[in-house]
């Protein structure tokens, strides 16, 4: 998912599938070994002591980003539980619990939270901008808009010029957008800014059918300050260009966040590699334990990319990725559900992506080159393997 600020994506994965629950054969048999994150106030004192509370859920949340771990984010949650419900918590308390639910894709309580604290609070850029990006990864441009203006009022650069210029790329007004990007790249900005305006502008000459322009931008993104988002972006990128060994060994040191390590079992799939098979075992597990937990049902992207890649089930791919536009309408969702529905011969499917882009006033170069089903387009997951 798109990053708020400098960059979230978390991906809460879980699928359906026809994986055995584990049941331990003895009491002292390890399960799962769960990555290691300090944190160094006990969960009673960061219950009521905001600096505390803040430290602790900024640390846990920065290792679910690094991760691609859920489970981490709710830890985050939960030592912010104390404020969820206050009206008047500090600014700094809001925006924290709203990047950590933005992260949970739990956009409509952090999109509430965020809009009562600009009321609140109207000289509060990061929650402007914070607003903006959730309004656009929800495909509600002109709201987004809004964002970025109260920006632009509050000289907030040089994100106030690249939220515009994000926006205008997605209607369509590439050359514009394209233009503000560079003049903000070549200006004095810090490693996680200047990563942050590359990653737009890769996926800008993505969107634009300009291959080796979005390289060099998503290369030269990763040169800048590799984070999480930046490197599945990347990864997708080479996969969408049928180079998965490039794809693996981008990721293969990666941390295994579910996110990741769906991408390194479609380029080991795809390239042939002997790790495909364990690799697909262990999307299986974790999806199966991840339906055992109450709530856990979240990215839907994953699910339909996971059905389509791995399972090899277009129908399965399609239902998801239609639940997923509900909610969730980046570029990257309305080409998966055209690629889902195109694979699965289904017309209705592809005209039902196009009738969002339309509406959403949505340019993309691959959506637009997709065939409908049943006009050439072969009807099987090999429809969808240029992501």
């Amino acid at each position: 998912m798109r990053r708020v600020g400098l960059g979230v994506l978390g991906l809460v994965l879980a699928w359906q599938v026809g994986a055995a629950p584990i049941t331990p054969s003895r009491d002292d048999e390890v399960i799962e070994r769960l990555p290691t994150v300090v944190v160094r106030t006990p969960a009673r004192a960061a219950g009521t002591d905001p600096a505390l509370a803040l430290r602790d859920a900024g640390a846990l949340l920065d290792a679910a980003r690094r991760d691609g771990d859920p489970r981490l984010a709710g830890r985050a949650l939960a030592r912010l539980a104390h404020w969820h419900s206050d009206a008047q918590a500090p600014a700094e308390l809001v925006l924290t619990l709203a990047r950590v639910e933005q992260f949970l894709h739990q956009f409509e309580p952090a999109r509430a939270r965020l809009q009562a604290l600009v009321q609140r609070e109207p000289r509060q850029a990061q929650a402007w901008l914070m607003l903006a990006t959730l309004h656009r990864v929800q495909g509600r441009y002109a709201e987004s808009d809004a964002g970025c203006r109260a920006l632009l009022g509050l000289r907030a650069e040089p994100y106030a010029q690249a939220c515009s210029a994000e926006n205008q790329a997605l209607r369509g007004e590439t050359d514009a957008a394209r233009r503000t990007l560079h003049e903000l790249i070549a200006a004095p900005a810090n490693g996680p800014t200047r990563a942050w305006l590359l990653t737009t502008l890769a996926e800008l000459e993505q969107r634009s059918g300009r291959a080796a322009a979005s390289e060099q931008a998503w290369r030269r993104a990763l040169q800048a300050g590799a984070d999480h988002y930046t490197a599945l972006g990347y990864a997708d990128f080479l996969l969408e260009h049928a180079r998965p060994r490039e794809a693996w060994a981008l990721l293969a040191r990666a941390q295994r966040g579910d996110a990741a390590l769906l991408r390194l079992a479609m380029a080991a799939q795809r390239a042939g590699l002997a790790d495909a098979p364990a690799l697909q075992a262990e999307l299986r597990e974790r999806f199966a334990l991840a339906d055992q937990r109450i709530g856990a049902r979240g990215h839907e992207r994953e699910r339909a990319l996971m059905a389509l890649e791995i399972e090899r089930d277009p129908a399965a791919a399609l239902r998801a990725a239609r639940t997923n536009v509900e909610h969730q309408r980046e570029p990257l969702d309305i080409l998966l559900l055209a690629r889902c529905a195109a694979a699965a011969g289904d017309a209705a499917g592809v005209r039902q992506a196009r009738a969002l882009a339309t509406t959403m006033g949505l340019h993309d170069a691959r959506l637009a080159a997709l065939q409908g089903a049943g006009s050439g387009l072969p009807a099987g997951p090999e429809a969808g393997a240029a992501f």
